[in-house]
């Protein structure tokens, strides 16, 4: 126990034993699904300008029920083994959740990515991987990272280079790693992947007209308020696609400088752009300044997504929470301890190792393009388009009426790559949920949807165990 709260991996536990009880799986079975089965803790020497950096890196491997890890590399000073060991166990069971056939992995360098040039940050990058390299803890077969915190495309464009240059001549190379650039066998909508698939699990938790009844909201996103902490890559998109897809208005927004307030709903690109030319969210006109960043996570609203770091929800500021519905859209934002404050207030809190699990269902949907060489919708795309293009024609021809150009190009359009990407993600988000909401409704001794989305996905998980013949 570190001070008065559990640390970040003891958070994960306890929510994994809140929930082992309501599986009925072997003792056995649940310990091998809980601990970490590989940590590679390093350092290494780079040279950045005169001197020698020995930086402190990670990469945990959680779970080798399938034969190959999934999980983001995060560029953080807060790294520590802790954190990483956390985040994989997370990935576990979000991949199983989402039915991405991947173990959980991590990894974490200790470095603030803000003090390296891009000339150094690719040193450390080139290096981290060619450690992973070493200790075969990296391979399209193996281990798959991705972005996180602090890293981005252009850091799995530098990973991939590396792994290639090693592995010279293997031909599934490409997939050692996604979140890698278009024109660098990457996939179109992985940048706004996570975002999105935040957008499609509040949709699809606010279908249930019930379940908004019991929190006192209307069935529907259209017209609800939200608040969001953390305006980065998840949080913007977040943000921008409830907009604009759902007709949601975003009326607070907090970040590293501090917090704003506007009852009628904020631009976020006008905010966006605010921020590029000063530095800064505060001052925004139109905007209330808030005296304290922490203040937009108790203002009132029906939606709260905190998309920043882990533990900004305690149980210190629980009580004073006035949102209807909390998203994780970061990993661990609410504490276990100020959860069951949260509970008893009859606030839904939907986990993160659902809601966000946008990036890595989008980061499967790479690895599988990266596996067959070809992009999405190449082979198919025309020949729709063709079949449309007869249909709409055959109408017009036996009604006498002829549709508009526009009218036209909507129904006869064959679907791109975003097309599929976009639609394969929508798809995974409601199944996941559907999934989870069984869980929580079949079992009245289930109290959180945490709970029931741990219980979805151990049981998932158990299965492949108990299909390699290792349990009774």
């Amino acid at each position: 126990m570190s001070g008065k709260h559990p640390s970040f991996f003891q958070s994960v536990e306890r929510n994994f034993d809140k929930a082992a009880v309501h599986t009925g799986l072997p003792k056995g079975l649940l310990e091998q699904i809980k601990v970490c089965n590989a940590v590679y803790q390093m350092r290494f020497p780079v040279s950045i300008g005169d001197e020698v950096h020995v930086i402190e890196a990670y990469r945990v491997q959680h779970s080798h029920h399938r034969l190959h890890t999934k999980g983001g590399i995060r560029y953080a000073m807060s790294v520590n083994q802790d954190e990483v060991m956390a985040l994989a166990a997370l990935m576990t069971y979000k991949c199983a959740i989402v039915d991405v056939p991947f173990g959980g992995a991590k990894g974490g360098v200790k470095i603030n990515p803000k003090s390296y040039s891009e000339y150094e940050l690719e040193k450390i990058t080139r290096r981290y991987t060619t450690e992973l390299i070493r200790k075969n803890f990296i391979g399209p077969g193996i281990d798959v990272p991705a972005p996180d915190y602090g890293t981005g495309s252009r850091e799995m464009a530098w990973i991939l280079d590396t792994y290639a240059t090693f592995k010279h001549g293997e031909i599934d190379a490409a997939g050692c790693v996604t979140g890698k650039p278009v024109n660098q066998n990457g996939i179109r909508g992985r940048t706004e992947a996570t975002g999105r698939g935040v957008f499609y699990a509040l949709r699809e938790v606010m279908s249930f007209k019930e379940d908004m009844e019991k929190i006192g909201l209307t069935q529907g996103i259209a017209g609800k308020t939200m608040v969001i902490q953390g305006l980065g890559n998840v949080g913007y998109h977040t943000a921008n696609i409830s907009i604009n897809e759902g007709d949601v208005k975003v009326i607070g927004v907090a970040e590293y400088e501090g917090a704003i307030y506007k009852k009628d709903g904020l631009d976020i690109n006008a905010l966006m752009k605010h921020r590029k030319e000063t530095g800064s969210i505060m001052d925004f006109p139109g905007a209330t300044n808030l005296p304290k960043r922490e203040d937009a996570l108790e203002l009132e609203c029906d939606i709260l997504v905190p998309a920043a770091l882990e533990n900004q929800i305690t149980k210190e500021n629980a009580p004073r929470i006035k949102a209807k519905i909390i998203a994780e859209a970061a990993n661990g934002p609410v504490m276990a301890d100020a959860e069951d404050i949260l509970n008893d207030k009859g606030i839904i809190v939907i986990p993160d190792m659902y809601i966000n699990a946008g990036g890595v269902t989008v980061s499967y949907f790479e690895w599988l393009k990266n596996l067959s060489h070809m992009r999405f919708g190449r082979m198919e795309k025309r020949f729709n388009s063709n079949a449309y293009e007869n249909l709409v024609s055959t109408v017009e021809r036996l009604t006498g009426k002829v549709i508009g150009p526009k009218e036209r190009s909507i129904l006869t359009k064959g679907a791109d790559e975003i097309d599929l990407v976009n639609s394969g993600l929508e798809e995974t988000m409601i199944e996941a949920y559907r999934q989870i909401r069984d869980v929580f409704v079949s079992n009245p001794n289930i109290k959180d949807m945490r709970t029931a989305a741990f219980v979805s996905a151990l049981n998932k998980i158990s299965g492949d165990y108990l299909a390699l013949g290792i349990f009774p």
